[in-house]
């Protein structure tokens, strides 16, 4: 593996700016990792707030952000691959973030791509998630007190030079028509599909438990549709879903689970569950809580090549995708809508 000084070689220009922000971000880290209890209180305020956010959930993704985002040589050779980043832009943006809310800290990234850019960053987050960042800006801050001037929360993303913004598909709409005539990313409803050839290991299979649960299914990397060969045998499947079980105790799932049933029932359609999740045979990639679709395959090359290109998708699971179990744990460079945007804020320059 090379050294931290081995891939900082041959950029003249990234002086002690760059580095200082890369270890800031080094010592963010290991603060989310730790017990402070101002951290602790944060936490429990984010879930008091939005019941979604169970201390389980919120706790998964602060590990995977500190432990695959938030990583010396992980930051520094993902840098390295954008020759053009500066220790500080010339003319710095000030660049709009628009933050969803379906799961904790999903808009992290996002941040995290302006703050190593050396932009300044105005982000409107949503009102499902807005403790969390807050608490963790107001530590970077403490740390580094010029941050204060390159980091803000605004109800009103007004004079930004550009704009990330991440909604739903009726919400796009209103995005481009106000942010249409600045550089923009635009991202709507996306969702991931796992198809199966119907040998998975119970090891296998109870990864791809994970990639449906995780965050009660809510995330755009969850899977939401199961394509399965004819006559495939759901038996092995539905006994690994049973591990998550216990979500049926949470009140909000529940009650998406127990209106989806109570609907299929009384227009008579045939359905599979566990205690915690309805299969539903649909063509539709998109599933409520509580439910996942699934759809019989014959050609799986076909298959793969269909989804591939199509814009609703954002992870495909399998042998030859992404693996199962591993839909939740993006690395820095597995960028949202396959849009590069640390490309995209060098490009700004």
């Amino acid at each position: 593996m090379l050294t931290t000084n081995a891939l900082l070689m041959g950029y003249n220009d990234r002086n002690m700016e760059l580095i200082e922000r890369i270890d800031l971000l080094v010592k963010l880290g290991t603060y989310m990792k730790g017990n402070d209890q101002e951290w602790i209180h944060a936490k429990e305020q984010a879930y008091i707030r939005n019941s979604w956010f169970t201390p389980e959930f919120i706790n998964l993704s602060i590990k995977n952000i500190s432990e695959l985002y938030l990583q010396k040589d992980a930051l520094i050779e993902w840098i390295n691959q954008y020759p053009t980043l500066k220790s500080q832009p010339t003319q710095p943006k000030t660049i709009g973030i628009v933050m969803a809310g379906n799961i904790p800290l999903v808009g992290f990234h996002d941040f995290l791509c302006v703050f190593i850019s050396g932009h300044k960053c105005r982000i409107k987050l949503s009102s499902k998630d807005e403790i969390i960042l807050k608490h963790l800006v107001d530590r970077l801050s403490e740390w580094s007190p010029q941050l204060k001037e390159q980091i803000e929360f605004a109800e009103m993303l007004k004079n930004c030079d550009a704009y990330i913004a991440t909604g739903s598909n009726s919400s796009a709409g209103y995005f481009e028509y106000y942010f249409g005539k600045y550089p923009h990313i635009i991202r709507r409803n996306r969702t991931s599909a796992a198809i199966l050839n119907g040998d998975e290991t119970t090891e296998e299979l109870e990864r791809l438990a994970d990639d449906i649960f995780l965050y009660f299914g809510l995330g755009c990397r969850n899977v939401t549709k199961l394509y399965v060969p004819e006559q495939y045998d759901f038996a092995p499947l539905i006994q690994v879903l049973k591990k998550y079980d216990y979500l049926a105790e949470h009140h909000k799932y529940k009650n998406n689970y127990d209106y989806n049933l109570a609907l299929h029932i009384l227009n008579k359609k045939y359905y599979m569950s566990t205690a915690a999740l309805l299969l539903i045979e649909d063509a539709n990639l998109f599933s409520p809580a509580g439910q996942v679709h699934y759809e019989y395959y014959t050609n799986r090359e076909a298959l793969l090549s269909q989804l591939s290109s199509n814009e609703s998708v954002q992870c495909i699971v399998g042998k030859g995708g992404i693996p199962f179990g591993m839909a939740q744990y993006p690395s820095l460079n597995d960028y949202a809508d396959g849009v590069d945007t640390m490309q995209w804020i060098e490009d700004l320059n």
